[in-house]
């Protein structure tokens, strides 16, 4: 008997593939599905496209759902994810942020179109090949990291809502990569096992943000335009080349040598300057977040938690407290390169609590 529908959210890669291989073997009844979200204007007019979701990888998907058996479609909304992940990561530079794309992503895109495709496929749940768990306690909805600290992605998931939580499968979250990688071995896979991954985000594959943002932007030149580099002081330093080319805690490319390191400390968009200091005065305790999300409950008083500001950060203990519209949280000691527009993410025994994006650094 079947434990339930699912649609299970493939790329091609080991980890969707082995995640729908293990739903099938706990006996669940699966569709698959890819969705198309990117092409890359200067390669689709050439034979290969390139981009997430590309020919190829559709094609990989929709073998593995055959030879497992089971259905496969292909969601095509590229203009959706043009419209909510990519202008928000531009908008965000132009305003001196360093934005997440993939958070955005996993709560519009692979939660939100997907679940609405599982609706219209008549499915129960949801899986995805992320390294996490889901645990529930007293009728509320955790994400739990996965076991595997190296490759636990918790972190951009903190947008997900208690309705996405319940109907959402992690058939990896107790599993390590290498341990996903002798699966695919021992079931056959062994080209896919042996695959590498790619760390760059998904419509950026050389990396190049600032490349992109110059393609992308309409008249970027007025936009993008040189300014002052500044210490903590306000003392001129030398001239920089637009400020969205920087973010907090850069120290390469800044092309300017005073006898000692230099490190990005701050972006003003307004003044159209950027600010170096030194690595000691990256450090800060009290930062502000705006558009949180709480998995449970309200933030009624203060709370002691463990706040992560980056993915592979380890995170350090801080206290939230709620202060008009925004999250104040305090750090108990120092760190560094608190960055606006990255996540800050909250947890309590390893359980994901809340999360919401860095407004501002005191």
């Amino acid at each position: 008997m079947s434990k339930g529908r699912v649609l299970m959210a493939m790329s091609g890669g080991i980890d969707s593939t082995v995640a729908a291989m293990l739903l099938i073997e706990e006996g669940y009844e699966l569709e698959g599905v890819t969705f198309r979200i990117w092409t890359d204007d200067k390669q689709a007019t050439q034979k290969k496209e390139t981009g997430c979701g590309n020919e190829d990888t559709i094609e990989e998907a929709r073998l593995i759902a055959e030879k497992f058996g089971f259905a496969h479609h292909i969601l095509d909304i590229r203009d959706y994810f043009e419209q909510v992940v990519v202008q928000n990561f531009i908008n965000e530079y132009l305003d001196g942020r360093t934005p997440n794309p993939c958070v955005i992503c996993n709560s519009s895109i692979k939660w939100g179109e997907v679940i609405k495709k599982a609706d219209e496929l008549n499915c129960d749940f949801i899986a995805t090949g992320h390294y996490a768990q889901i645990v529930e306690k007293n009728g509320c909805y955790y994400i739990k990291k996965g076991v595997d600290t190296n490759k636990d992605q918790s972190y951009f998931l903190w947008k997900l809502s208690q309705d996405n939580l319940k109907r959402t499968l992690f058939p990896l979250g107790k599993l390590t990569k290498p341990e996903v990688r002798k699966i695919a071995f021992n079931k056959g896979f062994i080209k896919l096992s042996e695959k590498q991954e790619s760390q760059e985000i998904c419509f950026i594959p050389d990396n190049n943000y600032r490349q992109f943002l110059k393609n992308r932007v309409i008249n970027y030149k007025e936009k993008c335009v040189p300014g002052n580099f500044i210490d903590t002081s306000g003392k001129v330093l030398g001239k920089h080349k637009g400020y969205p080319n920087y973010t907090i805690g850069q120290r390469k490319g800044l092309e300017i040598a005073v006898g000692y390191p230099l490190y990005v400390n701050k972006i003003n968009k307004k003044e159209n300057t950027v600010v170096l200091g030194t690595r000691e005065e990256l450090f800060s305790k009290v930062f502000y977040i705006k558009d949180f999300n709480i998995m449970c409950n309200n933030l009624t008083e203060e709370l002691d938690v463990l706040v992560k500001i980056r993915y592979r950060n380890s995170g350090g203990m801080a206290t939230l407290k709620i202060e008009d519209n925004f999250i104040k949280v305090e750090y108990y000691n120092p760190v560094d390169a608190i960055t606006p527009g990255q996540s800050a993410v909250f947890y309590q025994d390893n359980c994901l609590i809340g999360g919401g994006i860095i407004d501002s650094v005191d």
